[in-house]
């Protein structure tokens, strides 16, 4: 439940359309909910201004949907990341309205429109195998409002492709940029544009790249000073973050 949704309850209660006890019912789960094997933080939205976000890796499908449910019914709009098709299969039972993003691993249900963002979000990756995780960005950020032009496959060993795209990177208000093997990416395109740059190194890569820690450190150490970075495959903090500041 977001600010908008308070208001709009207690103009209902003040107009008499809506009873002091159904207000209380309604208001009775802030600022959790207690499902014995999950709090769910109703009140999140309200404080800043994200909604609660499932992880559903670890979850039992079971969990995954209850959760969804839940969340669901309290009005807003719900997203779960990390998702398999059988937790997607759970939640479909429950909320028939939900939909599967296959290549995010992420499953959305859209109830009401945020507030719009201030501009455009690019998100960038290196190569296909990035792209679940830059999809997972993708998904984050357009369920919180704000307009996405998903950039793929352009790496810097094949520089030519990233220069083609540069009117797209130097309109976006703020990027994401997804790597994996050496990570140099988010330094490339942070030198391009005068805008944010949150960098996301992804797993991808062999042996050396020690399941992402090389580009990790790699894009820790970027000479691009408009360049921040977040944890290993971590797309959706990555949106999160963008999406703050694209809202400012």
């Amino acid at each position: 439940m977001d600010r908008a949704q308070i208001e709009a309850l207690l103009n209902e209660v003040s107009a008499g359309k809506t009873s002091a006890a159904d207000a209380l019912e309604r208001l009775r789960t802030l600022p959790f909910e207690d499902l014995g094997f999950a709090k769910i933080d109703h009140h999140r939205a309200l404080r800043t201004g994200m909604p609660e976000t499932i992880f559903a890796g670890g979850k039992t499908p079971e969990q995954v949907a209850t959760i969804f449910a839940r969340m669901a019914k309290a009005g807003g709009n719900v997203l779960a990341t990390r998702a398999s098709r059988e937790a997607f299969a759970a939640v479909l039972e429950q909320t028939p309205r939900a939909e599967y993003h296959e290549m995010a691993r992420a499953i959305t249900l859209r109830q009401t429109e945020p507030e719009a963002g201030k501009g455009l979000m690019a998100v960038v990756c290196a190569g296909t195998s990035d792209l679940p995780v830059a999809e997972e960005a993708a998904v984050t950020a357009r369920l919180m409002g704000n307009e996405v032009e998903l950039v793929a496959d352009v790496g810097v060993a094949g520089i030519h492709r990233l220069l083609a795209q540069q009117q797209t990177l130097q309109t976006a208000r703020v990027l994401v940029v997804c790597a994996g093997m050496e990570g140099a990416l988010p330094t490339v395109v942070g030198g391009m544009v005068n805008a944010p740059v949150i960098a996301v190194p992804t797993s991808v890569g062999y042996g050396a790249s020690l399941g992402g820690v090389a580009a990790l450190l790699g894009m820790l150490n970027t000479c691009a000073p408009n360049v921040s970075v977040v944890n290993i495959d971590n797309g959706f903090g990555a949106a999160c973050i963008a999406s703050l500041i694209n809202h400012m």
